[in-house]
């Protein structure tokens, strides 16, 4: 029998409440059918999140600026060997709890078309094509190719989703058709097309007038029919909710409950479904309708091996969980994850150099780990990393707060860090913001809307203390931490050299080491436009694409899309629209990406190549 047919048995012997519990992400046990109790939520958007001890890579906004799909795919796969290891040993409990099942709720699509949005760190960026071919790795390295499903991948939040977050839970995104399938849909049409992703998460917000969540049009008109999606979708945690408390478009919970599940969302992370059964004596949905949505999740349940015992992956060891093989994993994807965006030739560092590292992000934990993330068992912060490597004197101090002027001893702090910066033959100032400043609703720190940022400016207490090294007239390597674009404009004008750091990940600080010292060459591009200032956007709840990313932004940008520098001298020459020769004429090996545009009629990203070059060495990169 095959996975859907096991399902339809399964579910055919299951009474009107059973089924609706089962569409519930805490879905209780039928003991009399064998079914175990099982979670559903859990977590993987940069390693497995959640559920203690794991490798944690950089943050998806980094392995973005990778333009890296292989290496990417690599990654997710080790994600997916740790994610079974746990599995496979939570399971021996008799059950699973929250954060310890096999259906994760990742990868995050969305389209990052604004940088304020705080959740945009989660993203691959402002451009749909990078979107859909990094979202494809990593839908694949989760999930496998074996007869069962090694993970259930969760493309989200469908399908126009990218801030407010203060106003998630009524908020009505306008957007064009034109926007709709150029912009917000495109990724989860070619994810769906070419990866097979399990499932579908609906977005909080609503769109065009329609919750996202309950949405004939968008739901059941385009996500099933139009794109042809064969697998279960979710609901975003209490957002069905929202339909009746937020949106006003029911009148309670069995009315959103029914509209949901009629127009497809067949699990819901919430408790919304358990007025399922009243809908059903209301009239407002058939059982039939109920069975459908119960039946694509045992089907999914069954494709993931849970009632077998010939899993393949059932015997995927706990000792895989933080190994060495993934260690390294996780280091190439921090080193290719960092952009160098200025250099006037003071990197890479000379060994021995004396080093004043200072600033707020420089021995912070928070920066490397982003959100949604696990715990590692081993970790470098910048600080860490330099010590590592250098082998040179290394002076530090943290020199003034992440964000709040006005703390105890401040003039102490600053004075400190000139003093070192003073003593020092360079500086590596490590500043910017970090999750705290930038995320998901709840998230309010000073200079953020509920998570979302009010502009994109370096805080006030760092940007004192920049000028003040500046006046010691020691050289500055500027280190820009954070998960969005940021306004640099000041650092362009005066810094030495400018590195801009995603959110790196557990190795991020050996990695970045590595880059200032010469182990590796820079390689990393931006996946999103680095703007001058706000000014330059239009308001935030505005969904028209106009003036938005590199496609249509109208005004002049800080750094563009795409735009990163190595330590060597590439050349690209194109033979025709689709071969390139590319020569490396320098005197360091650069893993260097091929970025290949076309024009139609604005600019569009249409494919894009890694390759490794020695120096000296030409390879032909053919699209």
């Amino acid at each position: 029998m095959t996975f859907k047919e096991r399902a339809h048995e399964l579910v055919s012997k299951m009474t009107l409440e059973e089924k609706v519990a089962q569409m519930q992400y805490e879905a209780p046990a039928i003991e009399r059918l064998g079914v175990p109790k099982y979670c559903w939520w859990n977590e993987c958007l940069h390693g497995v999140g959640r559920a203690g001890t794991a490798t944690v890579f950089p943050q998806s906004i980094a392995m973005a600026a990778t333009f890296d799909e292989d290496l990417l795919h690599t990654t997710a796969t080790a994600i997916s060997d740790e994610a079974r290891a746990k599995y496979n040993e939570f399971r021996k409990f008799g059950d699973t709890l929250i954060y310890e099942g096999l259906t994760y709720w990742s990868p995050n699509i969305n389209i990052f078309r604004d940088p304020r949005w705080g959740r945009g760190q989660e993203t691959y960026g402002e451009d749909p094509y990078l979107t859909g071919v990094m979202g494809s790795a990593f839908i694949r390295g989760l999930q496998g190719e074996g007869k069962y499903r090694k993970l259930d991948a969760t493309i989200k939040h469908y399908c126009v989703h990218s801030g407010p977050e203060g106003g998630r839970h009524s908020f009505n995104a306008i957007a064009s058709d034109k926007d709709l399938y150029e912009t917000y849909l495109w990724a989860f049409r070619y994810c769906i097309e070419h990866a097979d992703p399990s499932a579908v998460m609906g977005a909080y917000n609503a769109t065009n007038g329609e919750a996202c969540c309950a949405s004939p049009t968008y739901l059941d008109g385009v996500l099933r029919h139009e794109f042809g999606f064969p697998g279960y979708v979710v609901s975003d945690c209490g957002a069905i909710n929202d339909i009746h408390s937020g949106h006003k478009l029911t009148s309670g919970p069995a009315g959103s409950a029914a509209a949901a599940v009629k127009a497809g969302c067949d699990l819901n992370c919430g408790r919304c479904y358990e007025w399922l059964k009243q809908a059903v004596a209301e009239g407002l949905i058939d059982e039939e309708t109920i069975t459908v949505a119960c039946e694509r999740l045992f089907t999914a349940r069954f494709r993931l091996g849970m009632f077998d015992d010939d899993c393949e992956y059932d015997s995927i060891p706990f000792d895989v969980v933080c190994c060495d093989k993934h260690k390294a994993i996780n280091l190439k994807m921090a080193e290719e994850s960092l952009v160098l965006l200025k250099n006037d030739g003071i990197l890479p560092l000379k060994q021995g150099t004396k080093v004043a590292v200072i600033g707020p992000n420089a021995d912070s934990t928070d920066i490397l780990l982003g959100n949604y993330n696990g715990t590692p068992d081993e970790y470098y912060t910048l600080l860490r990393g330099i010590q590592t490597v250098s082998e040179g004197k290394i002076l530090y101090a943290e020199g003034c707060h992440l964000y709040a002027d006005g703390y105890d001893n401040a003039a102490g702090k600053q004075r400190e860090a000139l003093v070192a910066a003073k003593n020092a033959d360079a500086v590596i100032l490590c500043m910017g913001i970090s999750p705290r400043m930038e995320g998901e609703e709840g998230n309010d720190a000073p200079r953020s809307m509920n998570g979302d940022r009010i502009d994109l400016e370096i805080p006030d207490v760092q940007k004192k203390l920049y000028e003040e090294i500046l006046k010691t007239g020691k050289p500055v390597i500027f280190v820009n931490v954070s998960g969005s674009a940021i306004s640099l404009i000041r650092q362009e004008e005066t810094a030495n050299a400018i590195v801009q750091c995603f959110y790196p990940g557990a190795m991020g600080g050996l990695a970045l080491a590595n880059v200032l010292f010469g182990k590796v060459s820079p390689c990393g591009r931006l996946p999103v436009t680095f703007y001058r200032s706000v000014d330059d956007l239009p308001p935030f709840t505005d969904y028209s694409m106009k003036n938005r990313t590199y496609k249509f932004f109208e005004g002049k940008p800080l750094y563009e899309f795409g735009y990163g520098l190595t330590y060597s001298q590439i050349t690209e020459k194109w033979v025709d629209e689709k071969t390139v020769e590319v020569k490396n004429d320098g005197s360091f090996d650069v893993n260097y990406t091929v970025l290949r545009f076309e024009y139609i009629p604005h600019k569009n990203l249409c494919g894009f190549k890694k390759v490794f070059l020695r120096a000296g060495e030409t390879a032909t990169v053919t699209f």
